[in-house]
C-alpha cells in the first residue's frame, strides 16, 4: 500500500560518534526536567526543601526506570527469555508507567520517611507535575511508533483535524492507526490542567487527596484508551494488565480518600504545608 503519508519520522535525533540519540530517550528526559522544576516550586510554598526533592529524584529515577523496564520485560517474558541482549535497549521502547510509579511511589515513601517529611504531601506535590510528564512522555511513543490503536482510515484521521506529520507517523505496518499516543497525552494534559486549577483552592483538597485525585483522573482514562490498544501486556485469558490495574487503582483510590474522610477529621488541608517546617520557612 503506498500512500503520500507513508513516509515515518526518523526516530534518531543525532549521532554523537558511534552513539545514536533517540527522540525517545530526548522527550522523556524533557519531560522529567519539566516536572522536577514545577515540583521544587511548589514543594517550596509547602514547606519542602528544593534539596530534598532533587535527592530524592537522584533515587526515584533510576529506580523508576529500572522498574518500568522490568514491569514490562516480566510481562513479555516469553520474548525476551529468547533475546535476553535486547532486555536493556530501552532506548526502542518498551517501558511501562505503572511499573515506574510502582518503584518510584517505593521510593518516596522510603525517603519521605527518613527525611521526616509527610508522604502524602509530597506525594500531592509531585502528582500535577508526574501527570504532566506522562502527557509529554507519550510523545516520545509516537516517535518510536508504539503505544498505537487498531486499524482505521485515513479518512477517520483527517477528520480529526490533525496536522499531516501526526497522520503520517499512525501509518504502521501499512495501515493507519489510531493514535491512541495522542489520546493518552491530552488526557493526561487535561488532568495536569486540572489538578493545577483546583490544588491551590482553599479548603478543596485533604493531604494526600490531590494524589488520590490524580489516580483518579489517570486510571479512568487509561482505562479506556488501552481497550483501544493493540499492543497491550496481557494476562492468561486476554486480560489486559493494564486495564486491570487501572480499575484496581480506581476503585482503591476512592475508596482511600472516602476512608480517611470519615475515619480522620483532622486530616490537614493541602495549603497547610509540611508541618515538620516553621512557617517562617515557607516560601508563599
Amino acid at each position: 500500500m503506498v500512500s503520500p503519508f507513508s513516509l515515518a519520522l526518523n526516530p534518531i535525533a543525532f549521532n554523537l560518534g558511534p552513539i545514536q540519540v533517540h527522540w525517545y530517550g530526548i522527550i522523556i528526559a524533557c519531560g522529567v526536567v519539566l516536572a522536577v522544576l514545577l515540583a521544587t516550586r511548589e514543594g517550596q510554598r509547602r514547606g519542602i526543601n528544593p534539596d530534598d526533592i532533587y535527592d530524592m529524584i537522584l533515587w526515584a529515577l533510576p529506580v523508576a526506570l529500572i522498574s518500568a523496564r522490568l514491569y514490562y520485560v516480566i510481562f513479555e517474558w516469553a520474548y525476551y527469555q529468547h533475546h535476553l541482549d535486547q532486555i536493556i535497549a530501552i532506548w526502542d521502547g518498551g517501558i511501562a508507567i505503572y511499573g515506574s510509579l510502582i518503584g518510584a511511589g517505593i521510593v518516596v515513601w522510603l525517603f519521605c520517611r527518613s527525611r521526616f517529611i509527610p508522604v502524602w504531601l509530597m506525594l500531592d506535590v509531585a502528582a500535577p507535575t508526574v501527570i504532566l510528564g506522562q502527557a509529554i512522555g507519550r510523545w516520545g511513543n509516537f516517535m518510536n511508533q508504539e503505544a498505537f490503536g487498531r486499524v482505521t482510515s485515513l479518512a477517520f484521521l483527517e477528520g480529526l483535524h490533525l496536522p499531516h506529520w501526526i497522520i503520517q507517523q499512525m501509518f504502521i505496518t501499512g495501515y493507519y492507526r489510531q493514535p491512541t499516543f495522542l489520546y493518552e497525552s491530552t488526557w493526561d494534559f487535561m488532568g495536569f490542567i486540572v489538578l493545577m486549577s483546583l490544588r491551590h483552592y482553599p479548603g478543596l483538597f485533604k493531604q494526600g487527596e490531590v494524589f488520590l485525585s490524580y489516580v483518579i483522573w489517570y486510571s479512568f482514562g487509561r482505562f479506556f484508551i488501552e481497550g483501544m490498544r493493540t499492543d497491550s501486556l496481557m494476562l492468561f485469558g486476554g486480560i489486559r494488565i493494564s486495564q486491570l490495574l487501572s480499575l484496581l487503582l480506581f476503585v482503591t483510590a476512592i475508596g482511600v480518600m472516602f476512608y480517611r474522610r470519615r475515619h480522620d477529621p483532622g486530616l490537614p488541608d493541602y495549603l497547610a504545608g509540611n508541618p515538620y517546617q516553621s512557617a517562617s520557612e515557607k516560601t508563599e
